[in-house]
């Protein structure tokens, strides 16, 4: 099954952009509320057997099950029929919310990842389920939101059907991230003639096996002037007034202009890796370590990590060349 996602930017109306910001304050509160009720839980047995605090502890009673997703989910279908700020958003939203936060309690364990913590503020919710012929020109229907404009700037894949949508709140607007699924079945890319391997450095970005060095742009190094005078003069605002926020924005739109930027830069030098050979081998190194030591500031402005293990194999994929991984030790001799 192969499945594709796409990324639209909305042009909502006022009624249904206050109505995205409804849906997103909503989820919020549901999951903080979840996140507190495990973690109410998880320290109501962290007590000793002889002795429990009433004033830092919450007393519950130890035939009390441990609020799983299935458990929380049945109570969110309780509390719906009382509360009317629930019942005002579309239900599978608010589950999915919930299984984001299974999913990080399940990330938490496996990947040995930090404790979730409380939302100040959510910027995304998910429709796991698109409503029948959805889609038109320049505008898709969601289920709780009617009719929306999209800027279409790409059409959608043919003999591909629309599976879910999310709406994520960024600094520039609103955007829709659609997942198209198709289930025709591709094999996997075939090993090639010609070759070529990578090697991911500090001061290039990257060196190929031809003796190519290809240094990254600084794209955080270059707009970094301009986001300290902005910092500087946010510090200098009265928090939560309108010029506050104003500058609040203008910051966001930097840091995303940045992150824009580098991708884009990602994607186009990863096309023209697809054209010099069939098969590219990198290194499987761990650059949470890089990030971690003396240079972290250029490891994550050049953003090799997001390039090794996300853009470069699925372009790839999409061009039908061979990538794999090889072992670290000794390949520089």
């Amino acid at each position: 099954m192969i499945t594709l996602t796409y990324q639209y930017k909305l042009r909502p109306i006022k009624q249904q952009e206050a109505e995205i910001n409804h849906i997103l304050d909503v989820c919020k509160s549901v999951y903080n509320y979840a996140l507190r009720e495990r973690k109410d839980w998880l320290s109501s047995r962290k007590s000793p057997i002889n002795s429990c605090s009433i004033i830092s502890e919450y007393i519950i009673p130890a035939d009390t099950p441990y609020p799983n997703y299935n458990i929380q989910a049945k109570t969110l279908t309780t509390a719906k029929k009382s509360n009317p700020r629930l019942k005002s958003v579309n239900a599978q939203v608010l589950q999915q919310t919930l299984k984001t936060l299974d999913r990080a309690f399940s990330e938490m364990k496996s990947l040995g990842k930090g404790f979730p913590r409380f939302k100040k503020r959510l910027r995304s919710f998910v429709f796991p389920a698109m409503l029948k012929n959805c889609l038109s020109d320049n505008r898709i229907k969601l289920p709780q939101l009617g009719w929306i404009k999209i800027r279409q700037s790409r059409q959608y894949p043919e003999s591909m059907a629309a599976k879910q949508a999310r709406v994520v709140k960024k600094a520039s607007g609103y955007y829709l991230m659609v997942s198209f699924q198709s289930a025709e079945l591709i094999p996997d890319n075939p090993v090639g003639k010609t070759s070529l391997g990578i090697d991911a450095g500090i001061e290039s970005f990257i060196a190929t096996s031809t003796g190519k060095l290809i240094k990254a742009p600084k794209f955080l190094l270059g707009k970094l002037r301009e986001l300290k005078l902005l910092q500087r003069r946010l510090k200098h605002k009265t928090k939560g007034s309108n010029n506050w926020l104003k500058l609040q924005n203008k910051i966001g739109i930097l840091h995303e202009t940045i992150a824009n930027t580098r991708r884009d830069w990602h994607f186009k030098l990863a096309h023209q890796l697809c054209n010099l050979a069939d098969n590219i081998f990198v290194e499987n190194i761990n650059f949470v370590s890089w990030y971690r030591g003396i240079v972290r500031k250029q490891s994550l402005d050049s953003g090799i990590g997001q390039f090794i293990n996300e853009i470069l194999p699925y372009i790839c994929w999409k061009r039908g060349k061979y990538y794999t991984k090889v072992d670290k030790d000794y390949t520089s001799q």
